[in-house]
């Protein structure tokens, strides 16, 4: 397996230390992965790799975040097939928005499956109520679809 690639979509900041725990909970099972933050990755970044997590959290009327945007939208147009391109999904929201929770993560889930790509585990969705510190059930996560990849 070639590096897991983790893609940050965040506007505070909590997404990207949510990111970091998942690099470190890989590492910690000698998997290599790399975090990178959405304004900086391309289509070509993504038709490049084997296997991501997408770790965004929602913004506004349930958008991907700022720095996500251009991404979302070059996949939308650009239409790569992602056949060989399997992926795990850690959305960040808040369910007091019942009606749009996690909706960045979901509309990421469902744009890579509609390109083809083959989502590994459940759609983990964290809410900032939970209780749990995002960071926390990001590595519990983690954990249970790294063994799902590797299986």
């Amino acid at each position: 397996m070639n590096k897991i690639l983790i893609l940050v979509g965040t506007m505070s900041g909590t997404a990207e230390m949510a990111a970091d725990e998942i690099a470190d909970r890989l590492d910690d099972m000698d998997i290599e992965a790399r975090v990178l933050r959405m304004e900086r990755a391309t289509v070509a970044t993504i038709t490049a790799a084997t296997h991501i997590i997408i770790c965004t959290s929602t913004y506004g009327t349930g958008d991907v975040p700022d720095n996500a945007k251009e991404l979302f939208s070059a996949l939308q147009n650009e239409r790569p097939g992602l056949s060989g391109l399997s992926y795990g999904v850690f959305a960040l929201g808040s369910s007091v928005y019942p009606k749009t929770f996690c909706f960045g993560g979901k509309r990421f889930d469902d744009l890579l499956s509609e390109l083809g790509a083959k989502r590994i585990g459940e759609h983990f969705q964290h809410s900032d109520r939970s209780g749990i510190n995002a960071d926390d059930a990001a590595g519990e996560w983690v954990e249970n679809w790294a063994q799902l990849v590797l299986a």
